[in-house]
């Protein structure tokens, strides 16, 4: 059985006709919608059994309490899996599921058997999104009860066939989906052999490295200093962390001298141990440490959607420490940053205010005075907010910040959370002024989020028109004939010269003009400079900017100086 919870605002869904010969009965097919659920989608597999079905029961209630949700929707999602049990037997399995749950929920079962339409809004916290799956006997287990085939034997042709099959599914996906975008301007592609996880070609790495470079030099800007933690720690410091308990399920395990090792789902807990590798006095403080660190978590293939929803991703993770007093400064400072950031890719947003859930961590007092000072920051800042009463994170209070792209969907990015339980669980401290040991205050912060995801949501705003700074071919010079191939070859070799670091290329094929301005076209390349007899006699250029008419007579110094101005403000 393969599951995946999505803890959400609301899901609304509707039956529409039959997907199998005979469905369940239903009474209606008006539309249901059920408020702060926990949403299970559930692909009911061959050979699953009570045990099977023990776990999944057991799976839900544990995720439903943690999150603090009362009401669960279990939906039938064939698209988990290709080893489908049949029909009778996963609706048999459901409406086992929906009467032992509905002991202690309140719990409503989609109907089994029909094409739905459905819309849901999924939280943004770090459990609203995990993916299970659960085996019946007959399997092996791995480390962390992680359950397997037994071992399979590949021959090479089989496995060469296997891992060459990897192609994209069109059919379904709109032009500028970032898939088709991805694929077309030649940026990045996924294999079997690595399910969730990017291969990033030349092109796609450009994007990639350039939005690290702005990334580090807005940061430094800001006073924060950058580390690298390993990529796999000893399991003791994630039970320590208090990860395991919540994630164990999505972290791969590998073992070393009989010991447990994680590949790391988090940055937080490495940082943690960067904070105690020397002693801290206020004189440190503030203190900003940033990382972009690579982190894995397990999901189930179905899952999985291009950079929207991977397995391994960069996250822009920072934690700062500062004494109370420096709190709010601290978060007008994190606040000011986000806004640079988005600002630049010409992104709007809307903040959300998340405070103390009925489970938590700390005094009455504690989290009075923490959700005080992010409420007062957002009302100095004259930011419009909307107030999530519950939905903080255990250890305190957060914000978050969702991204309008140009289609009017929201992605939640950026985030920034006060923290009482990792200070207290790795006993930091430093020395104040009175010389006496104290608990430093922490923030956690991420800006782009996933840099993955933030790559696929900027693509598909853009439709692939990127800026001229983080464009992977920045200019292609084209000759209008060949006797302008020699003139061509002369301006494309001046212009690396006069611009260090240009991105350029050429096209001096045999082809016309038109030809070889559509072609630049299809690649998104934001300057296209013809060279003709004209430009060749005048010393000039005809430059064609994205989306502009062909400009004749331009002056090469003129072009050398505006580009340089457009990539060094990163226009």
């Amino acid at each position: 059985m393969k599951i995946l919870t999505l803890h959400c605002d609301y899901i609304k869904f509707k039956p529409l006709k039959k997907a199998i010969k005979n469905p369940e009965a239903i009474k209606n097919d008006d539309e249901k919608i059920v408020q702060e659920p926990l949403v299970v989608l559930t692909a009911v597999e061959q050979g699953d059994d009570q045990k099977v079905l023990d776990q999944y029961i057991e799976a839900i209630r544990k995720t439903a309490e943690e999150v603090k949700a009362k009401n669960i929707v279990l939906y039938p999602y064939a698209h988990l899996s290709s080893k489908l049990s049949s029909p009778d037997v996963a609706l048999k399995t459901l409406e086992e599921a929906e009467k032992i749950l509905a002991q202690d929920f309140k719990v409503t079962r989609a109907p089994f058997g029909y094409y739905k339409t459905f819309e849901l809004k999924c939280k943004g916290h770090p459990l609203s999104e995990l993916s299970k799956e659960f085996h019946p006997e007959g399997y092996e287990s791995q480390v962390g009860g992680l359950a397997i085939l037994k071992e399979e034997v590949y021959n090479p042709e089989k496995l060469l066939k296997e891992i060459s099959r990897s192609k994209l599914d069109t059919s379904k996906l709109k032009d500028n989906d970032h898939r088709i975008l991805g694929q077309k301007l030649d940026l990045f592609s996924f294999n079997e052999v690595a399910p969730g996880m990017v291969f990033w070609h030349n092109n796609g790495l450009i994007i990639y490295n350039e939005l690290i470079n702005y990334w580090r030099d807005e940061h430094r800007k800001a006073g924060y200093q950058e580390i690298s933690t390993p990529q796999i720690l000893d399991k003791r410091l994630w039970e320590l962390s208090g990860h395991w308990d919540k994630y164990k399920e999505n972290i791969f395990l590998s073992q070393y001298e009989g010991r447990t090792f994680a590949v790391k789902p988090m940055n937080c807990p490495g940082g943690m141990l960067v904070y105690k590798s020397s002693t801290k006095s206020y004189k440190d403080f503030p203190l900003r440490v940033a990382e972009l660190g690579v982190v894995h978590r397990q999901e189930l293939s179905g899952v999985l959607a291009g950079l929207f929803r991977v397995i391994k991703f960069t996250q822009d993770d920072a934690h700062l420490f500062c004494t109370e007093e420096q709190l709010e400064t601290e978060l007008i400072g994190v606040i000011n940053l986000i806004d640079v950031i988005y600002k630049k890719f010409n992104f709007t947003y809307r903040v959300e205010l998340s405070t103390r859930p009925a489970k938590r961590i700390g005094s009455d007092e504690t989290w009075d005075k923490a959700e005080s000072v992010l409420e007062k920051v957002l009302k100095k800042k004259k930011m419009n907010f909307k107030l999530n009463p519950g939905d903080g994170a255990f250890y305190g209070p957060k914000i978050d910040f969702h991204v309008k792209d140009s289609l009017e969907r929201e992605w939640q990015c950026a985030t920034l959370q006060l923290d009482f339980a990792m200070p207290e669980r790795f006993d930091l401290e430093y020395t104040g002024s009175d010389n006496k040991k104290h608990r430093p205050v922490m923030l956690h912060r991420t800006i782009f989020g996933s840099l993955e995801r933030f790559i696929g949501v900027l693509l598909e705003h853009t439709n692939g028109n990127l800026p001229v700074w983080l464009s992977p071919t920045q200019v292609r010079v084209i000759n209008f004939t060949d006797r302008n191939t020699k003139a061509a070859e002369k301006t494309l070799k001046e212009l690396k010269e006069q611009i260090p670091g240009l991105r350029i290329d050429s096209d001096l094929q045999n082809t016309t003009v038109s030809d070889k301005v559509r072609n630049a076209e299809l690649r998104k390349i934001p300057y296209i400079i013809v060279i003709g007899d004209k430009e060749e006699e005048k010393k000039t250029l005809a430059v064609r900017s994205r989306g502009n008419k062909l400009k004749f007579g331009v002056k090469f110094e003129s072009f050398v100086k505006e580009f340089k101005e457009k990539i060094t403000k990163r226009e």
